[in-house]
């Protein structure tokens, strides 16, 4: 797994490139927790995700709920269909704000 940070907008944008699964969701689970911490809106790009399991789930929920805790938010953006479909499994696509480009994420955010 890769990632990418930035800043854009006065939010973070993390964007993971790769498989997010048990053997990579511990260091996705430290960088979104990372970025959160920050106490900004943090927009997490899954469009280079083509696979994700529970563990990367429950990294993605956890930093979601330390967000909401915090009082800041977390918003998926470009969330490929693979991670769409679990996330639809699951029904985190309802917990989750979903957003169909960065731009739409930012707007959320604001």
């Amino acid at each position: 797994m890769k990632h990418e940070i930035r800043e854009q907008d006065g939010a973070t944008i993390v964007a993971l490139t790769g498989d997010i699964d048990l053997q990579n969701s511990p260091e996705a689970r430290k960088i979104l927790l990372s970025c959160v911490d920050k106490k900004r809106p943090v927009l997490v790009d899954l469009s280079g995700v083509g696979y994700i399991d529970s563990s990367g789930v429950a990294s993605l929920v956890e930093s979601l709920q330390t967000a909401r805790k915090s009082g800041s938010k977390l918003v998926l953006v470009t969330v490929s269909d693979g991670v769409r479909r679990v996330l639809g499994l699951a029904r985190l696509d309802k917990v989750f704000t979903i957003c169909a480009t960065v731009e739409e994420g930012l707007d959320k955010v604001r």
